[in-house]
């Protein structure tokens, strides 16, 4: 078996290799994913209220809807209804890059490889 300067051998070398861009591509999908996933939920529920709020007799359950869901926000941005959609944005992000790398983790560990 040939080996390597740094000792590993040579059939493990190419294996982490070609797997190593697979991983970095699945893991920056994943976590850009889930980060743009809640913050389009959000625009989308404030959205819809907004345009729930051109009717008349809707005016006031929009204006409600769209208070509550800034002031939820603003919980976790320190007041600031903005950087709470992305706290949570980033929170999703590395939970999803979390799950990603122990699946890819799973995945050779049941493979045998």
């Amino acid at each position: 078996m040939n080996y390597d300067t740094a000792g590993m051998a040579q059939t493990a070398y190419y294996q982490y290799m070609t797997t190593l861009p697979a991983f970095i591509r699945s893991l920056l999908l994943t976590s850009t994913l889930s980060f743009a996933t809640p913050i389009v939920l959000v625009g989308i529920v404030l959205v819809s209220l907004y345009g729930v709020g051109q009717i008349p007799l809707f005016d006031g359950f929009s204006q409600t809807g769209v208070e509550h869901i800034v002031r939820f926000l603003a919980v976790f941005g320190n007041g600031d209804a903005v950087e709470g959609a992305l706290t949570i944005g980033l929170t999703c992000g590395l939970v999803g890059a979390l799950f990603d790398t122990y699946a890819f983790y799973r995945h050779h560990y049941l493979k045998g490889g």
